[in-house]
């Protein structure tokens, strides 16, 4: 079984779709508020930080080059 982190989208579809079966309401503890829990504290990737494969950054690579 994978682990793939839950898109805003997703858990927006989510709690759409609980809210809609439950007159407008989504409850405390629910898989939607729980999903869209996780997302709203899930930190974001750095953007575009140093190489972690071992090999050095550089042209082409989008990577910031290692400090010093």
């Amino acid at each position: 079984m994978s682990k793939k982190s839950m898109s805003q989208a997703a858990a927006s579809r989510i709690q759409s779709a609980t809210a809609k079966a439950n007159n407008g309401n989504v409850p405390k503890g629910s898989f939607a508020a729980r999903a869209q829990s996780s997302v709203s504290n899930a930190k974001p990737a750095p953007p575009n930080g140093p190489s972690k494969t071992g090999r050095p950054s550089g042209g082409g690579r989008g990577n910031n080059p290692p400090k010093g």
